[in-house]
């Protein structure tokens, strides 16, 4: 294991994060550091567990995913290691990991309870540094997991609002802006699956509306409000050539609804 990946909310740039490799690298200098991102919104535990579900199964097996948004850090919320399908993570137990976990059931968690693995001082409120990245490092290693601490029988939840589905209408949500401004719902592929896709169906976004689901983004002419099924097999909404979410003031949760007369 020597491909470790970090996603915070530090922001690009960050010294913090350059901590975090800094102690990675001190204690296993022949890492593989990925920064999946670190522009993650301050504390947006929903966002990171979306990028994290969207990511980080990409990744070769056994990758070891770091993921530090942290509203708790310096509390008694927990710290976990937790394998999922063939990748390793370690986050805070908040819920990050509630996505990736309602797919793939966890084949192991463990609170990291044991100090010898972090750094020998501790801050309250660093816990990326202090305690996740040394952990990290040694699992790039080869430390055993089961060293790191007792196991615990699951992680904390977040409630995530349902997509409703009808024969003639799909009522979902915002769930991510990507970092052109378009705006990822929660309606998948599938959910198509069976339903005309031309002008027929029409999405409505807050007070916008467009007709038909188009295949890429210059499938209309700049300035266009499209609705298309993005890479990540979700439907998208998009303002040709700009921000959907900045032009349009659209924010994450805005309810999305597709309608078939």
């Amino acid at each position: 294991m020597s491909i470790i990946t970090l996603t915070t909310d530090f922001g690009t740039g960050s010294l913090y994060a350059a901590a975090m490799k800094g102690v990675i690298l001190s204690i296993n200098p022949e890492a593989t550091i990925v920064d999946i991102t670190h522009e993650i919104p301050p504390q947006d535990i929903r966002q990171g567990a979306v990028v994290l579900d969207d990511v980080s199964e990409r990744f070769p097996d056994d990758t070891i995913h770091v993921a530090v948004v942290d509203p708790g850090v310096g509390t008694d919320r927990a710290i976990l290691y937790v394998r999922i399908g063939q990748q390793h993570y370690i986050a805070p137990d908040n819920g990050l990991l509630s996505r990736i976990a309602a797919r793939t059931a966890p084949s192991k968690l463990i609170h990291l309870a044991e100090p010898e693995y972090w750094l020998e001082e501790v801050s309250a409120t660093f816990h990326g540094r202090d305690i996740m990245a040394p952990v990290a490092a040694r699992l790039s290693l080869g430390l055993d997991p089961q060293k790191l601490g007792p196991p615990i029988e699951k992680l904390a939840g977040l409630d995530w609002p349902e997509v409703r589905q009808t024969p003639t209408r799909i009522e979902g949500a915002v769930q991510e802006i990507d970092s052109f401004g378009n705006l990822v719902t929660n309606v998948t592929a599938e959910m198509l699956s069976g339903r005309p896709t031309d002008e027929r169906v029409c999405i409505i976004c807050n007070i916008y509306e467009t007709w038909g689901i188009y295949r890429t983004y210059a499938d209309q002419p700049r300035g266009a409000f499209i609705a298309l099924v993005g890479s990540s097999g979700r439907v998208e909404l998009a303002l040709v050539g700009d921000s959907a979410a900045k032009r349009l003031g659209i924010q994450l949760g805005a309810p999305v609804i597709l309608s078939w007369e």
